[in-house]
């Protein structure tokens, strides 16, 4: 027993509502998260065709999903990566939940402090994860083992499932708008084939987790070799911060390079990645995103395991070379002696599964 096992007593359980009109999706953090619970929306949506459907979203991510079809409404919840973390925020938040007068709430956060808000908000029903008694503010509970490693995108689609609904084929997804193509296109200009390298990654309102770069150079001569092969350009992305990283990538390319360095909007960089030959990104939302956005992605995981964290696209691969990580994934931190030269994959090793995967996806004739 902990310290929520009674809360969870005194609060009761209801079975799901049967045709709810008004639903809030909660989950405010962060980019490759919120990408990952696409497929959770897209759960909702299938399900209940009519309902007016909300995503409370935290400021750093909003932009991922703000103009997704499948929803009607984002509701911003601020720039904190919790926002019940602390009581002026909670507060706040309940205010915000109590105003949307919806019947339910879907909710992918683990921490009490959510579960809380949940339980003050006053919405009727109230479905989300429920780690060690962590849910007790939920009125359908869906247990979560947080030492039984599953995907991410997985253990949110259990909250639906607990509804009663059909996950069947639902994948993290991120619609591609024609503006943002035409504005790519536009951009590019004279470049025709590409492929696109991002060697950012490893910092969100929630985390710092530097280690889980690809070293820039590496990221480069694999870039480099795959362009050659694909007869493509390369063109390099990253977000306002990543200019250093970019730059380190962009002087170890043996050829000229294109890059947007906080230049893109969320939409124009699911264009870029979606009319690519290649992506190719860390363990990162961005690289999420491309493979939402049907890109033809890999990811370069390090310190963090493809069990949970692998992109939930079909048209995607993950890169990693097995090593000890905790169980409990990123959470619990990166081992303290990660070293990529010793622990990641190589560059060689890189070439040939991406060579292979290239080779076996593509298109016959």
């Amino acid at each position: 027993m902990n310290l929520y096992t009674p809360l969870a007593r005194l609060f009761p359980t209801r079975a799901a509502p049967k045709n709810p009109q008004r639903i809030v999706l909660v989950l405010p953090c962060c980019i490759g998260d919120v990408v990952l619970a696409t497929a959770t929306l897209q759960a909702l949506r299938r399900c209940y065709p009519d309902a007016h459907i909300t995503w409370a979203v935290g400021s750093w991510s909003k932009a991922a999903v703000e103009h997704h079809d499948l929803l009607d409404e984002v509701l911003d919840t601020g720039e904190s990566a919790l926002p019940a973390a602390t009581l002026a925020g909670l507060w706040r938040f309940v205010r915000q939940l109590r105003a949307g007068r919806y019947d339910l709430m879907v909710s992918l956060v683990r921490s009490p402090l959510m579960s809380l808000a949940a339980l003050l908000s006053g919405i009727p029903h109230r479905a989300g994860l429920d780690s060690a008694g962590r849910g007790f503010g939920y009125t359908v509970r869906t247990p979560v083992d947080p030492d039984v490693p599953r995907h991410e995108a997985e253990v949110y689609l259990d909250v639906p499932r607990a509804l009663g609904l059909n996950t069947d084929g639902c994948r993290a997804n991120v619609p591609v708008r024609e503006m943002d193509s035409r504005s790519i296109q536009a951009k590019l200009g004279a470049i025709g084939a590409y492929i696109v390298l991002n060697p950012a990654g490893g910092r969100n309102p929630g985390m710092v987790l530097d280690v889980k770069r690809y070293p820039p150079p590496s990221l480069a001569e694999l870039g480099a070799r795959l362009a050659q092969r694909l007869n493509a350009a390369v063109v390099l992305v990253g977000g306002p911060v990543d200019e250093a990283l970019v730059r380190s990538a962009q002087e170890s390319l043996p050829m000229p390079a294109t890059a947007f360095v906080g230049t893109l909007s969320f939409g124009e960089i699911a264009a870029l990645a979606h009319h690519a030959r290649l992506y190719i990104g860390n363990d990162t939302g961005l690289t999420h995103l491309a493979a939402a956005a049907g890109a033809k992605t890999v990811m370069i995981l390090g310190p963090s395991d493809p069990v949970r964290y692998a992109p939930f696209a079909p048209n995607a691969i993950a890169l990693w070379k097995p090593t000890a990580l905790h169980q409990r994934g990123v959470t619990a931190g990166s081992p303290l002696s990660w070293d990529w030269s010793r622990d990641g994959i190589s560059v060689d090793e890189a070439e040939a599964q991406i060579t292979a995967w290239l080779e076996l996806t593509a298109p016959s004739g």
